[in-house]
């Protein structure tokens, strides 16, 4: 049932702090593979049925998506569940993810130990079959359609047709449909150079969110995009024809940044990257970008002779960007 909300209606009270010590070490091969995608569910298909449903929209799986994640698994088996087509039925502009969809498997699996040992599974909602549905008939769906055990939301979710029901709204619905309901406190981010982010509402601002990980990219922060992610940022390349775009000299390597599957950082030249492909080990690199070019610049050696359709570069922290 729902949890008493007195007493612990936040089973996460903390108003947790970005740190370097939450980061999880990425420097892996790469693992994307271009069909890794979200499932959709359909209406006869329940694959979260008697799980704890994370609710958002889940961009950036930055460190706030990591904590609701967390919470669900102490309840029971995390999913998270997330909307697809809201671009297009509500005409928003399309820009490119944070993070690439081949790559969200992976980082969901680098949530493992914090969750349990459970890696949690991302499902998505046809935004359009839910767009026109009440908050009631929104929580009814998910008990009814798909069996669901409880919720975790954070205090600022919102929901329903034009988002009229609250997280207070949520708690209440769940308890009526015999469901339990988890609401957490955000995670808050203590820089203070990000004054000029353009938030949605008062209350986002000082919380981690997909909009702080996006300003920080834009401003070409790698540093600070780490803390809130909780790990380096991920570039995934695609290919469509690799003989004419994959450009190879000597100690380089260049791509249009047209192949990008997600968003890089603002132009500029990038220390202590690594670039990744296929099962070979990670190779340091320098990363510049410039309006139409991504090059990856090698001291010693270009990537050995293999298959470049898919591969991935990965920035490092520690040194500030200069001007390419």
């Amino acid at each position: 049932m729902i949890q008493s909300l007195e007493m612990q209606k936040y089973i996460s009270s903390r108003r947790a702090s970005i740190c370097t010590c939450s980061q999880e070490s990425s420097r892996e091969r790469l693992k994307c593979q271009p069909e890794d995608v979200r499932d959709t569910l359909g209406n006869n298909n329940s694959p979260i049925k008697g799980g704890i449903v994370a609710l958002g929209k889940f961009d950036a799986l930055h460190i706030g998506h990591r904590e609701l994640a967390i919470q669900a698994s102490k309840a029971g088996s995390p999913f998270l569940l997330s909307f697809v087509g809201m671009a297009e039925v509500l005409g928003w502009e399309p820009r490119p993810p944070i993070v690439a969809n081949c790559d969200r498997k992976r980082v969901l699996s680098s949530w493992a130990s914090q969750c349990g040992n459970i890696a949690p599974q991302e499902f998505q909602m046809e935004f359009s079959s839910v767009r026109s549905l009440t908050p009631r008939e929104f929580v009814e769906k998910l008990v009814k359609e798909f069996g669901i055990s409880g919720v975790v939301a954070g205090e600022n979710y919102r929901f329903g047709y034009r988002a009229s029901g609250d997280a207070s709204e949520l708690v209440r619905l769940c308890d009526e449909y015999g469901i339990d309901a988890y609401i957490i406190n955000p995670v808050m981010d203590k820089n203070q150079d990000s004054e000029n982010v353009e938030y949605k509402s008062a209350k986002e601002r000082g919380q981690v969110s997909s909009t702080r990980v996006r300003y920080a990219l834009d401003k070409g922060d790698m540093s600070y995009v780490s803390k809130l992610l909780g790990r380096q940022h991920r570039l995934i390349v695609k290919l469509q024809n690799p003989e004419s775009q994959y450009l190879r000299g000597k100690q380089t390597v260049s791509v249009p940044k047209s192949c990008l599957l997600n968003l890089p950082p603002r132009e500029g030249r990038y220390d202590n990257c690594y670039f990744l492909v296929d099962e070979a080990d990670p190779l340091p690199c320098g990363v510049s970008i410039d309006s139409d070019i991504i090059r990856a610049e090698f001291d010693d050696e270009v990537p050995p002779d293999g298959d470049f359709s898919t591969f991935g570069i990965e920035f490092g922290t520690t040194q500030p960007v200069r001007n390419a």
